[in-house]
């Protein structure tokens, strides 16, 4: 789960990290009364989207100006016009697409004096199985290019969970930044504080970039992307709050109403799997054969035939499928339930396209012997490869 930079910096701000001032907005006259409360002579203008590269972005719209999604005003009145501006546009950047995103809020923050920025995350390292910062001297810029270019100017550093943060470990990443003396004081107390927020909030990311060096030598996180691990979601009831579903895809939503792992894809052939590894490999196998897969889906070792009917519904609300894969390995899930879903939803929502099932495991032969007496237009498979090369036959020809 995502959430926008303004709320990731309330959260840390609760933890006692330093984050500037600022307040969202939703309308042109909230901002220009955002920047008088803060009062001073600069402020940033920031679109909120759960995206990043904002500042690097382009609007598609003419009259949002030439300018990127982070805009600095001198100004109150410059306030108010890159409002009008953002709000209501759509911002296109790297990681949001073609299609983009549109522009619903915006955050006016205090302006900063700036002399440096470093990047700073905190992520879960899945290789030793805890929690790691991430420093480098180059903030302010795409990390993937740091990490491609010059990889040298970027360190890990794992947390044991039995001490948290150490101070040795606080002299790693201010070494990565190059600081000493009371900037590496404070650099220590801001990893124990974002360390404690990241675990307490269940956080499954946490990214601050850039982190400031103020003119007058303080360290201020000057951006704040936050996603939390939504498993632990029945702990967090303050969550929903935070969530925006204008920043979800439709399906998504729907499928979390169901319990389902649904991720849109741009391909072509829709995947009902139960398992997220038999996912991704039923995924991959799809790109082997020449073509590119609509969607990961997960239903889970428990599914059920409301679960199933509902998956198969969300995969055929894409207008881009033209031909469906179920792959069902049976263990806790029947192949014989996983076959009745398949049916039902079939049947209540019609099927237009090409349907390849391949079923193996628990209650298999029952499965099987549901889908050949159904009466409908299904193409059985023996296993995997088989499944993919007749999909991917029936799509393309």
């Amino acid at each position: 789960m995502n959430i926008h930079e303004y709320q990731g910096k309330a959260v840390l701000k609760s933890f006692g990290a330093p984050v500037p001032r600022g307040y969202p907005a939703f309308t042109t006259e909230e901002a220009i009364d955002a920047a008088a409360k803060l009062g001073g002579s600069v402020w940033a203008v920031k679109s909120q989207i759960h995206a990043g590269g904002r500042g690097k972005g382009k609007f598609k719209e003419a009259e949002a100006g030439e300018k990127g999604g982070v805009r600095i005003a001198f100004k109150p009145e410059d306030v108010g016009l890159y409002a009008q501006q953002m709000l209501g546009h759509t911002l296109v950047t790297l990681q949001t697409g073609d299609a983009g995103r549109v522009v619903n809020r915006i955050y006016i923050e205090e302006g900063v004096k700036i002399a440096k920025e470093f990047y700073l995350s905190v992520l879960v390292d899945r290789e030793t199985g805890r929690v790691a910062f991430v420093a480098s001297e180059a903030g302010g810029m795409n990390i993937e290019e740091v990490a491609h270019d010059t990889p040298e100017k970027i360190s890990t550093v794992a947390i044991d969970p039995a001490t948290g943060p150490t101070a040795a470990d606080a002299a790693k990443i201010a070494a990565a930044f190059g600081i000493s003396g009371d900037q590496a004081a404070q650099n220590a107390d801001l990893v124990n504080k974002l360390y404690t927020a990241f675990v307490k909030s269940d956080m499954s990311m946490l990214e601050i970039n850039p982190l400031i060096v103020t003119e007058d030598g303080k360290l201020i996180c000057g951006d704040a992307k936050v996603s939390f691990d939504s498993n632990a979601g029945y702990r967090h009831p303050e969550w929903a709050e935070l969530r925006d579903l204008a920043e979800e895809d439709e399906r998504e939503i729907e499928a979390s109403k169901y319990d389902l792992s649904y991720i849109a894809l741009d391909g072509e052939i829709g995947c009902l799997v139960n398992g997220a590894g038999l996912a991704m490999a039923t995924m991959d196998i799809i790109k082997l054969f020449g073509a590119e897969p609509a969607n990961f889906l997960d239903v889970g070792g428990g599914a059920d035939k409301n679960k199933v009917e509902a998956a198969f519904k969300i995969i055929l609300a894409d207008p881009k499928v033209k031909g469906i894969l179920v792959n069902i390995f049976g263990g806790i899930a029947r192949c014989d339930v996983i076959a009745e879903g398949v049916i039902a939803a079939v049947k209540s929502v019609g099927l237009q396209v090409p349907l390849v099932v391949r079923l193996e495991g628990t209650y298999v032969n029952e499965g099987k012997a549901i889908i050949k007496n159904s009466g409908l237009n299904v193409i059985s498979a023996d296993d995997l490869e088989d499944a993919a090369r007749k999909i991917v036959t029936a799509v393309k020809g």
